[in-house]
């Protein structure tokens, strides 16, 4: 369980950023689709090597607009809305061919809020999208993992053994699904657990309302009781890295991220 951190492919610095906390694994995040280019990513490969830092994934992002809430979320963000499904279809296989350039076992996305119930009619296109996506990174040698959040995990599951695809795995975000009222991540792990491929180490508070997200906060100040996770995680043989992701920006950043890096090694260390 190496700890690492988020950083973004449109900053130049973005690998030497991960090697300034002391740290040797990363994923690389983008939303920029003219980013997926094959020099960049060479770049971005050779950056890694001089500075012997791992990319754990390739975070993709897509075209098109993306409402964070409860309200305007299911009409906009991942492959369930019909009217931006192609696009972002295209997109996340050009993240793939990056990914699988730069040397990054998969790539993880939001699939959006996939219907509770299977019948529902937006449920068979999304799953047929999402096993596009997955079959063509499959035939690169990579993985396609979900990042957890807009869908309970038994809802991940299903849509897990509706594909039957062996490169399906889940990127267990562990305060996202507090965020957004879905689940305990440590709950979650006895339904999706043996998925979890990679880790986004969050934490947070739930919804106070039906129309906000809940509060992301400084890991060790919301809901998610890592020790009680990364516990679970071992017993499940997780082999995953542990990457930080702190959703703001400036000195205080900075600042949350290294204290991050502190307590989950120590946690890591008593395992």
């Amino acid at each position: 369980m190496n700890v690492g951190v988020m950083t973004r492919l449109a900053t130049p610095d973005r690998i030497r950023y991960v090697a300034e906390f002391g740290l040797t694994t990363c994923q690389v995040v983008n939303w920029d689709v003219r980013l997926w280019r094959p020099d960049l990513a060479d770049e971005v490969r050779e950056e890694a090597a001089d500075l012997g830092v791992t990319i754990a994934a390739v975070w993709a992002g897509y075209p098109g607009p993306t409402k964070w809430n409860f309200i305007e979320g299911p009409a906009t963000i991942g492959l369930v809305p019909s009217r931006y499904r192609k696009r972002r279809v295209a997109a996340l296989k050009r993240a793939a061919e990056f990914a699988a350039r730069v040397g990054a076992p998969a790539i993880v996305t939001h699939c959006g809020f996939i219907p509770e119930d299977p019948n529902h009619r937006l449920y068979p296109p999304t799953v047929a999208a999402i096993g596009e996506v997955a079959r063509h990174c499959r035939d690169l040698g990579i993985g396609f993992w979900f990042e957890t959040g807009q869908e309970t995990p038994v809802v991940l599951l299903r849509v897990i053994e509706d594909l039957g695809l062996d490169s399906l795995g889940v990127n267990l975000d562990t305060a996202n699904l507090i965020l957004y009222g879905k689940a305990a991540p440590l709950d979650a792990l006895d339904v999706i657990g043996r998925h979890v491929r990679c880790l986004h180490a969050k934490d947070g508070l739930y919804p106070t309302d039906g129309r906000h997200l809940g509060r992301e906060v400084p890991i060790g100040k919301g809901k998610v009781n890592f020790p009680a996770v990364l516990r679970r995680l071992k017993q499940l043989e997780f082999r995953g890295d542990l990457i930080i992701e702190r959703e703001i920006s400036g000195a205080r950043q900075t600042a949350d991220i290294r204290k991050a890096v502190t307590h989950l090694r120590r946690l890591v260390k008593r395992l």
